[in-house]
């Protein structure tokens, strides 16, 4: 461990900020001089060289005034991030592999607008924002994701250069993000189906041979069964039926762990269930998940799908 991982250690022992919202107060904001500012103080020290050999008194009043207005725009860097409060938002779960975009809430409480901040995880895409004054700002923090699983991303930066670009102020809050992360779906053919048979003499199954009635379209329903003749005629006021069948035979797909080949390592076994569940779902088929340890028994829709997802994604 080199010097600089030790002391990020010990600046950042504490882990998450639990308490909401996360305020940056004066000790947790940083500020150093860009390289730009840097190079400001080197030409005022030229400056004030020759004021001082060739005994300028204006060169003294110029070089003291350039450097009034450096310290100026120092505390207006550090002003520009004391005092704003970080409030965590939701982020959607998205596949390994994709970039994955946590939202966060910025509230400034004071009347002076916060201008030029730039927010990011590590090495990740930067996001730039204006906040005016006693307002909040949410903004999409973007994470590129590599593994399967619950996701923290970590600290995020905040910094500032504003508004002369001498100084570079930044706080590293951690507000309690997560997001969940997918399997890396391969798209391979699904493996067959099952027929589930189905008594006759049940009016509420929905087999493919006798029709029985109709009834009131479900959410997670297959948009091939709505009896469009019967909304047709009153379609303003009727809600959208379906067509309900006794008996026959309703296929059933069982996405099986056994059923993925076993020279293969557990992520890409879990990787191929994702890509069947992928298809599944977009062909609107009715499926079901079997794991070594968990099963989700067969059904439909999008809360479905997200299910068996998360059980691949929790694998342990």
């Amino acid at each position: 461990m080199n010097l600089q991982e030790a002391l990020g250690r010990w600046l950042f022992r504490f882990g998450r900020d639990d308490r909401l919202p996360v305020v940056l107060t004066q000790r947790r904001i940083f500020i150093l001089p860009t390289r730009a500012g840097l190079l400001y103080g080197v030409v005022l020290c030229v400056m004030l060289t020759g004021a001082i050999n060739y005994n300028l008194s204006l060169g003294h009043a110029l070089v003291f005034l350039l450097a009034g207005l450096g310290l100026v725009a120092m505390v207006h860097t550090f002003r520009n991030l004391l005092g704003l409060r970080l409030m965590p938002g939701r982020a959607d779960p998205v596949f390994a592999g994709e970039a994955a975009y946590f939202t966060l809430h910025v509230e400034n409480a004071l009347p002076l607008p916060r201008r030029a901040l730039e927010l990011a995880f590590g090495k990740n895409d930067t996001v730039s924002l204006e906040i005016p004054g006693g307002q909040q700002v949410s903004v999409s923090i973007p994470f590129m994701t590599i593994h399967r699983g619950r996701l923290d991303p970590g600290r995020v930066t905040l910094s500032s250069r504003y508004p002369l670009g001498l100084f570079r102020a930044w706080s590293y809050p951690h507000p309690p993000l997560s997001c969940l992360v997918y399997p890396k779906p391969l798209e391979t053919p699904l493996p067959s189906s099952t027929p589930s048979w189905k008594s006759t003499g049940s009016r509420g199954n929905s087999g493919q041979e006798d029709f029985s009635g109709l009834r009131e379209r479900q959410a997670n329903e297959s948009p091939r069964h709505i009896a469009w003749k019967a909304v047709a005629r009153d379609i303003e006021h009727r809600p959208l039926l379906v067509k309900q069948f006794d008996g026959g035979a309703a296929e059933e797909l069982w996405l099986d762990w056994t059923q993925t080949p076993s020279g293969n390592d557990t992520e890409t076994r879990l990787s191929l269930l994702a890509g069947w569940i992928v298809i599944a779902a977009r062909e609107q088929r009715r499926y079901g998940l079997r794991l070594p340890e968990r099963s989700i028994a067969p059904n439909s829709g999008a809360v479905h799908r997200d299910a068996c997802l998360e059980a691949l994604a929790l694998h342990a």
